[in-house]
């Protein structure tokens, strides 16, 4: 059609009566031309947009909906166990990645670390000044279980004694999942590690001013009198002895737990069950329970390991255990793993006197996240502690809340690496020397650990394993140390909250007596 009106001299013709007007000069002539580009981009321009707004409303949404471009999920590469590269070559796999950075430019700047990650800070102290020495760490073998050599992004492993049931495996192996996690981040590092309860490191013997520097040790829990550098407990990973899952695993049961009860329907005594045998505390706290001459609001249940483990662990489901409104805490032989259970609860945790801590515990504030219970008088403090809650519900609701929160949030399995990792490497900042490997040291990786178990150690083994790098270029970013009077204001804060607690206590009991 568009070749016949081109030819046709009817064409030439019309066009010629057109433009024949406009041609007498060429001043006019490019005005004219420069009018006629004018409108057709115009048109042009206007077509686009009219299309462009009237899709959306054609397909039936709204002309000022902006155009959403779908982003390409994120693939993660997986690394499984390699168990035929460590049984053919007995060596660990080289697959895994030594250096690793995320390639999600959208990633959200990392968040600043919980309250409890202040307190390395305090516990690297007695170093800051001078710094760690060869001679210093050789010092802590003493009573150490194992040392622990990181070069290059990989771990090398010597043992002295070995440790209580698996605790020495599950300490290495969440260390080994943290070089997973982040692969090429920590630093190279040398360190001793005691899996004893007791520590050890007593701060008096190093107060003098001739004294040597104290020998840097590794554990689980610390007390006021001590030195000791706390790290997390190997129970984060699992303890298969007797049936406790890998924390990521027991922290969601927890709270699938605490959602199948309702608070105010709960039973409304304290409850505790363990092992009474391993401490004279807790055989003094089966005083408190039932019996047909008093109800100190307390119901007190012995554990016998043997026999549960012998029946297949039905009555020892942690999750299953939220179903009171107050659960008592209290230490065995020194700390106990069970505090972070007992605190996931929801429950009023009724928290009796303690004499140690672990990494978290010294975050915990008295009437927030905890009752504190007086070691010298648990009956009759625990009965006035359940009375008081029974008559403030609400708050005794509020108190359990909070603690669970803290469990959650700050205890959740992200954050435990994370103070795993900033607790090495400001540990490692510290060493005046290079980091060897001994003669008697073996590589540890997950395959060396995990290909050979059995059982239940194997299955939390494989539950707990990280097994692709972390989705973060970098942990949390880690909070200041505290200052002189921060940290005074704290402490204070905590006496007070309990001396308050004593007060009030010392009252009721004065108007029973009246």
């Amino acid at each position: 059609m568009l070749r016949f009106l081109y030819g046709s001299g009817h064409f030439r013709h019309l066009s010629d009566i057109l433009w024949r007007p406009f041609m007498k000069t060429p001043a006019r002539s490019s005005a004219v031309l420069f009018f006629f580009i004018f409108l057709f981009f115009g048109a042009f321009l206007s077509t686009r947009l009219l299309d462009f707004a009237a899709a959306p409303m054609l397909q039936g949404g709204t002309a000022h909906k902006p155009v959403e471009i779908r982003k390409k999920p994120l693939i993660k590469v997986e690394y499984p166990l390699n168990c035929t590269a460590v049984s053919m070559k007995q060596t660990c796999p080289r697959n895994y990645p030594t250096a690793f950075s995320p390639e999600d430019p959208d990633r959200t700047s990392p968040a600043e670390c919980p309250h409890n990650f202040r307190w390395i800070h305090e516990d690297l102290r007695p170093w800051m000044k001078n710094g760690i020495t060869r001679e210093m760490v050789e010092r802590a073998k003493r009573t150490a279980n194992f040392r622990l050599v990181i070069l290059n992004g990989r771990a090398y492993v010597e043992k002295y004694e070995r440790a209580f049931q698996t605790r020495d495996v599950f300490t290495l192996w969440g260390i080994l999942q943290l070089l997973r996690k982040y692969p090429g981040k920590v630093p190279d590092l040398e360190l001793m590690f005691d899996c004893v309860d007791w520590p050890v490191i007593r701060s008096n013997d190093y107060r003098a001013p001739n004294a040597t520097a104290p020998p840097p040790l590794f554990r689980y829990c610390g007390d006021d009198a001590t030195l000791d550098i706390v790290f997390p407990d190997w129970s984060f990973w699992g303890w298969p002895e007797i049936n406790i899952k890998p924390w990521e695993t027991l922290l969601k049961d927890l709270k699938e737990g605490n959602n199948r009860s309702i608070w105010m329907k709960r039973e409304p005594h304290a409850y505790w069950k363990g092992n009474p045998a391993v401490a004279k505390t807790r055989q003094d706290l089966l005083k408190c329970n039932l019996s047909d001459q008093q109800d100190w609001n307390a119901r007190i249940y012995a554990q016998d390991w043997i026999r549960e483990s012998q029946e297949g662990y039905k009555q020892s489901n942690l999750a299953s255990q939220c179903t009171h409104r107050y659960k008592i805490y209290i230490e065995g032989s020194a700390w106990s793993v069970s505090q972070k259970y007992i605190l996931a609860c929801d429950s009023m945790t009724l928290l009796v006197n303690p004499h140690y801590y672990d990494f978290f515990t010294r975050s915990l504030m008295p009437v927030h996240h905890y009752w504190p219970i007086r070691e010298d008088d648990k009956c009759r403090s625990i009965k006035f502690a359940v009375d008081w809650g029974n008559r403030h519900k609400q708050k005794a609701q509020l108190i359990g809340k909070a603690a669970s929160d803290f469990i959650q949030g700050d205890l959740k399995m992200e954050n435990v690496y994370d103070y795993m990792f900033h607790l090495l490497n400001e540990y490692a900042k510290l060493l005046r020397f290079k980091p060897t490997v001994s003669e008697n040291a073996v590589e540890l990786c997950s395959e060396r650990l995990a290909c050979g178990a059995q059982g239940l150690k194997k299955k939390f083994m494989i539950e707990s394993m990280v097994m692709y790098p972390s989705d973060d270029a970098s942990p949390c970013i880690m909070p200041p140390p505290f200052s002189p009077l921060e940290l005074q204001t704290f402490l204070k804060r905590k006496v007070n909250s309990i001396k308050q607690v004593k007060a009030w206590e010392k009252k009721f009991w004065e108007d029973q007596n009246m």
